[in-house]
This record gives structure tokens, C-alpha cells and sequence, in this order.
């Protein structure tokens, strides 16, 4: 017992330094982040506003203003309608842009127009001179540029991770960086570092306000857009991303400002992580990666959508944009732009940005902060070492009902801490609990219940099922290896039983033998008695075998009287069936014995033998010389002080060269002073 218990333990503790591994990040598992995730898009899901935050609203560009206006990208000069119509029309708050502007538009002809005054009209002054005057005109970056300056107007760009050799790696001119990041703390904060960019040209960037990036270089392993930097790491400065440069335009240009965490000694700082970002009185929680948590109000059209082509010709009611701040991006499926996200497969990429800013302003986004890495090893270590030692020491539907009980407490605590805008981890913990309690339950069912049923199949005919059950529980305290040790044994037997069987027919002494030996057997089970054998209309049995019991001579003592009680039963339902009277006699001694499972290569039995024995069996014939039910050696009777006995003789017995003394039973001390008093 002691090594099943060692082995569960051991296998539980296997299981637990699993999971503590990838909770410390020595080793991971992707099926364990897909499950975490899981359980992420669940609380998120059940949690969701489904709301519409009209503070934000989408300029859209759809089919339908593909097909008015025509093909992306468009000509420069109709985005400078759209960005004046947006401000001086609509009295939008901020435009941002989710879309880069990093080639010149050659839309308008002017490329050709000037090659031919440098080649075959170079001479031609007419020619010359109204290309001056036509050429502010068909410079449509020069135009949407100018449309840009003075406004809130928020560019966008993307960073890349790297560049194949040979490629550019700088295109266009990026916005002034938030701060400079030291090299002594680059190397140290496990934000995104780009290798390149692909920006807005410089006449329009130099014209706009603010610009931020709208790539996701920490998209999850499926796919799906759950997280986003608010900043990365660019040739040593960090930059910000849409959403945020947008939310910062918005409030004023106020400064941007980082919540660093820093542990260790002055001069050695052994942990420094970015934990949160703040803007002005907003707080932007964000996990090691300097990542925000997308708080998703719903599905696609969490916010007002208006068709592009519909701002360009200003058929909108002006109230519906007034003051808000506007996003420009794209819902058509053939430019690009549909994410996967845990609300929905299909997501407009322009709407998380939205959402990004929604939960800025409505301090909404959820955190993981860097200490929930210790949280989650401790909380597996308790569960861990709770359950291994808990679950051997209790029953099947108790283990059941407490391991269900664990995992509801654990989600109901999630649930609160993600209504505080804390996100706790939930797959691990719950796996973990899972995986110990079947680990248990398939031990305790393979292996030990494997071990209960050879020990019913050996002994469940010579013992009641309780005690199988207590051997199954101490397997260590019985053996079936020959031993020699302090028992009792008793033998029982019909008296007369020859003319008895001689007066019946088969099938009538079969079933009064049944009707006899089934009660008897039963009381010997209840007494914690062992049953060796029947003999005829004998009954063998004994007690301190194959478990130990102390108490071996008062048991059988007990059940010895409880028989003769069971016969007076008897008796009177033999006679009402009209079957011969019958009695019995029994024969009780202690000593040792040897006791183990004896028999031949054909058939073993388990079984006692030796001269201790053989006394049984002869002071079971004595009771119908002396005229007794009970007769038991003097052995027996010191072993249990508290009963009166009644000596009877001394006898020489076969086998034996001294006489002994024999008794019977009268009663416990406490009836025979009631019976006197």
C-alpha cells in the first residue's frame, strides 16, 4: 500500500513539474496556449458589451464606394476631398488612417507631361508655360498634403519583423519616436524590435500631426487577433501604434508616458518590463510585451460605418461626425484588411483599432500583469499537492464532487478578477485538475480495484466483502506464504446427522443443508470469521487469518453463541416444513497454528493445520458426551476475561498425553451480576 501510494504521488508530481515548466517558460506547449486562449475568447464572448460606442465611427471604404469612386487606390486629390470634407464639413475631431501612402501618385498624368517638356516640346515656351499653371493641379500629393496640414490628421505605417537581403528596408519617413530606448534596457524589454518600415512619403507624414503603425507582429498561434502592441522598438526608439497616436491626438497631444517596472539593486536591475502606458489621466495597461489586450465590444459594427463615397459627395448628416474621432480603413475583401479575431472570423482590421481606442478612453482593457507568472505557480502547486494527497484518502464520488468543486471556485474566480479588468490564467489550473483527478480515479480503478477483485476471487468464499475491502486497504498485513501464528478455530457439526440424511430424499437434504449452513455462514462473515471448508455437515472456520485480529478468541466466541441463537431460528422454520430437529455442536480452541494456502499443483485451498486444530475438532465430538452446545479449551477461555465459564472436565483427548481442561460458555460478567442481583 505504502508503494501505490508512493507511486501515485510520484505520478502527480510528474504531472504538476509538466505544467510548471511552461508556466515558467523552460518549456512550452502550444495545445496548452491554444487552450489558455480558449478560455481567453470564452470570458471574453460571455463578457461583451454588445454595444455600439458612437464616439468612434468608421469611414468604410467598401464595394459599393470602390464602385462609385473606382478602383484603390484612388487619386490623392480625392482623399484631399475626403480629409477637407471630414474637417471643414463634418467637424471631425481626428482622422486616422489605416493605410499607408508610401508610393507618389502618378494618377495624374504630370510624369508624362513633364517628360515631354524635357524631350520633343522642350522648345515649345507655350507649351512650357501652361504646364506651370496647370501643375499645382495634377500634384495630388502635394494636394492631399496640404489638405493635412493644421488638422488632427494621424498617418499610418507598418513595421517589419525583417527584410530579405536586397530589399529596402526604410520607405517613406516615420513619425518623431515616443522616446529614445537605452541599449543597456533594449536588450531587456521583450518588446517587438522591427528590422524595417514602410511609411507615408515625407511630404504627406510632414504634413500630418501624429502617425502611428497598424502591424500586429503578436498575432496568437492561430491566427486570431487577441492582443496588440501599443509600441515598438525601432532602431533603438519606440514608436506608437494607431490607436494609441490617435487617442493622443485626441486628448490634446498629451505626453506619452511609460509605467516601468524595475526589480534588483541599483546598478543591476534584473527585471524591468513595461507595465503600463499613460496618456495624460488614462492608463493603458499592457502585458511584458507591451501589448494591449483588445477589448472587443461585439461583433463587426460595434461602431457607425459610413460608406467612403458618401463623405466625398456629403450626403451624411453632419451631427453623425461632429466632434468624433474617425477612422479611415476598409471592410471590401479585396484589399486585405479582415482579421480573424475571438468574436468573430471575419473582422474589419480598421474596427480593432477602434475598439483599441474605445477601451483607452472607457478604461476598459483588460491586464495581465507580469505577476500572474507566480500566481499560476503557486495556484498549480496547491492544487498539485492538495489533490495528490487528498484524493487516495477519499471515495470515487467525493473525489468526483471535490474535483468539480475546484474547478467551478477556480472559474468563478476568473470571472470576478476579469470583471476587475484582470485577466488570470484558467486552462493550466483546470487542466491540471483534470488530469490528477483521472490520473487517481484510473489508478484506483486499473490497479487497485485489480487488486480488490484477485482479493475477492482468493478469499471472497472464505471471508465476508468487508474484509476484502480492509485487506485491499492494508494489502501489506496479510500474506498467502505458510505462517505460524495465535489463532482460534472453530468446528461446528450436526448431530445425528447420519439418521437424519437417511430419513430424507437428495433433494430435500440439499435444501435443508442450504437452509442450514447459509444463516451459520453468515453469522461466522459477521464476526469477521474465515470459513476453511465445509465437511458434510461440518463447518470449519477460524479467526487471526489471513487478517491479523487481536481480538480472534472473543470473535469466535461471539459467534459461536450468535449460532446456536441463529438454530433456535431455525428450528422452528425446519418444523413448519415438516424437517427433523436438528442440532449442532461446536468446538472452539486457540493456539498457534499454521495457516497459508496449502494444497497440490491441482488444487490449493487456504487453510489451518497443526495440533492447535485437531483440539478444535475434538472438543466439538465431546458436546454430546457432556451435553453441551459450546465446549472451548482453556486457552480460549483466558483470552476472554470478561465471560464465565463453566468448567467441565478434564479430559485426555486424542493425540494428546496430558489432560486438558474444557468449559463452557455461560454468559458475560455483566448478565450473570444482573441475573444474580
Amino acid at each position: 500500500m505504502q508503494f501505490q501510494r508512493i507511486l501515485r504521488l510520484a505520478l502527480s508530481a510528474l504531472i504538476l513539474l509538466v505544467l510548471l515548466l511552461n508556466t515558467t517558460g523552460n518549456l512550452r506547449y502550444p495545445f496548452l496556449d491554444q487552450l489558455e486562449n480558449w478560455t481567453y475568447d470564452a470570458r471574453l464572448n460571455f463578457s461583451r458589451p454588445d454595444s455600439i460606442d458612437d464616439r468612434i465611427v468608421i469611414v468604410d471604404i467598401d464595394e459599393n464606394s470602390l464602385a462609385e469612386v473606382g478602383r484603390w487606390p484612388w487619386p490623392r486629390d480625392k482623399l484631399a476631398t475626403l480629409v477637407d470634407n471630414l474637417f471643414n464639413h463634418y467637424k471631425a475631431s481626428v482622422v486616422g488612417f489605416d493605410i499607408v501612402f508610401a508610393e507618389r501618385d502618378e494618377s495624374s498624368g504630370l510624369a508624362a507631361f513633364e517628360s515631354l517638356a524635357s524631350g520633343e516640346l522642350s522648345g515649345n515656351s507655350q507649351y512650357q508655360e501652361a504646364l506651370e499653371k496647370i501643375r499645382p493641379s495634377l500634384e495630388y500629393d502635394r494636394i492631399f498634403a496640404t489638405s493635412l496640414e493644421g488638422k488632427n490628421a494621424v498617418m499610418g505605417y507598418y513595421f517589419r519583423a525583417s527584410v530579405p537581403q536586397g530589399e529596402n528596408a526604410k520607405t517613406g519617413l516615420l513619425p518623431p519616436p515616443i522616446t529614445k530606448i537605452g541599449a543597456q534596457w533594449r536588450s531587456r524589454l521583450p518588446i517587438s524590435k522591427a528590422a524595417g518600415f514602410s511609411a507615408n512619403l515625407e511630404v504627406l507624414q510632414s504634413a500630418a500631426a501624429s502617425a502611428g503603425y497598424f502591424d500586429n507582429p503578436l498575432v496568437s498561434q492561430d491566427g486570431v487577433f487577441r492582443r496588440v502592441p501599443m509600441v515598438q522598438i525601432y532602431d533603438g526608439h519606440l514608436y506608437a501604434s494607431l490607436a494609441l497616436a490617435t487617442t493622443q491626438v485626441f486628448l490634446g497631444n498629451t505626453k506619452i508616458e511609460l509605467g516601468v517596472e524595475t526589480g534588483g539593486t541599483k546598478n543591476n536591475r534584473d527585471y524591468y518590463a513595461l507595465e503600463s502606458i499613460t496618456l495624460g489621466g488614462y492608463r493603458i495597461p499592457v502585458d511584458h510585451n507591451g501589448a494591449a489586450y483588445v477589448p472587443y465590444r461585439g461583433l463587426k459594427g460595434s461602431f457607425p460605418y459610413f460608406p467612403a463615397h458618401q463623405v466625398l459627395t456629403r450626403t451624411i448628416d453632419p451631427a453623425l461626425l461632429k466632434g468624433k474621432i474617425v477612422l479611415v480603413g476598409t471592410s471590401a475583401p479585396g484589399l486585405l484588411d479582415l482579421r480573424s479575431t475571438p468574436v468573430q472570423n471575419i473582422y474589419p482590421g480598421v474596427e480593432v483599432h477602434a475598439n483599441l481606442v474605445s477601451g483607452i478612453l472607457d478604461r476598459s482593457i483588460n491586464h495581465r500583469p507580469a505577476w500572474t507568472i507566480g500566481y499560476e505557480f503557486s495556484l498549480l502547486v496547491l492544487i498539485g499537492v492538495s489533490m495528490a494527497l487528498l484524493l487516495p484518502m477519499v471515495p470515487p464520488l467525493l473525489a468526483a464532487a471535490g474535483s468539480f468543486g475546484a474547478s467551478l471556485l477556480l472559474i468563478g474566480g476568473t470571472v470576478i478578477a476579469w470583471d476587475n479588468h484582470l485577466i488570470l490564467p484558467l486552462a493550466s489550473p483546470l487542466l491540471l485538475i483534470g488530469m490528477i483527478f483521472i490520473l487517481h480515479m484510473t489508478y484506483g480503478f486499473f490497479i487497485e480495484s485489480r487488486g480488490k477483485r484477485q482479493l475477492a476471487h482468493l478469499f471472497g468464499q472464505y471471508i465476508p466483502p468487508e474484509l476484502v475491502d480492509e485487506m485491499s486497504e492494508s494489502p501489506t498485513e496479510f500474506s498467502l506464504d505458510g505462517e505460524n501464528r495465535e489463532m482460534t478455530v472453530l468446528f461446528s457439526d450436526v448431530r445425528g446427522f447420519t439418521t437424519i440424511s437417511e430419513g430424507m430424499d437428495p433433494k430435500q437434504l440439499t435444501q435443508l443443508m442450504n437452509a442450514l449452513l447459509t444463516p451459520m455462514t453468515r453469522v461466522i462473515h459477521k464476526n469477521r470469521g474465515t470459513i476453511d471448508k465445509y465437511m458434510g455437515d461440518c463447518i470449519m472456520s477460524f479467526w487471526g487469518a489471513p487478517l491479523t485480529d487481536s481480538e480472534h478468541a472473543r470473535h469466535a466466541l461471539y459467534a459461536a453463541l450468535e449460532m446456536m441463537d441463529e438454530l433456535i431460528i431455525m428450528q422452528a422454520d425446519f418444523k413448519a416444513r415438516g424437517w427433523p430437529v436438528v442440532n449442532i455442536g461446536i468446538g472452539l480452541n486457540t493456539g498457534f497454528m499454521n495457516v497459508g494456502n496449502m494444497g497440490s499443483e491441482f488444487r490449493m485451498a487456504y487453510t489451518v493445520m497443526g495440533d492447535a486444530v485437531n483440539l478444535g475438532s475434538r472438543l466439538e465430538g465431546l458436546t454430546k458426551y457432556y451435553g453441551v452446545d459450546i465446549i472451548v479449551s482453556d486457552s480460549t477461555r483466558v483470552a476472554i476475561p470478561e465471560f464465565v465459564f463453566r468448567e467441565l472436565d478434564l479430559v485426555r483427548v486424542k493425540g494428546k498425553n496430558e489432560p486438558v481442561a474444557i468449559f463452557e460458555p455461560v454468559g458475560h460478567k455483566n448478565d450473570i451480576d444482573k441475573a444474580v442481583i
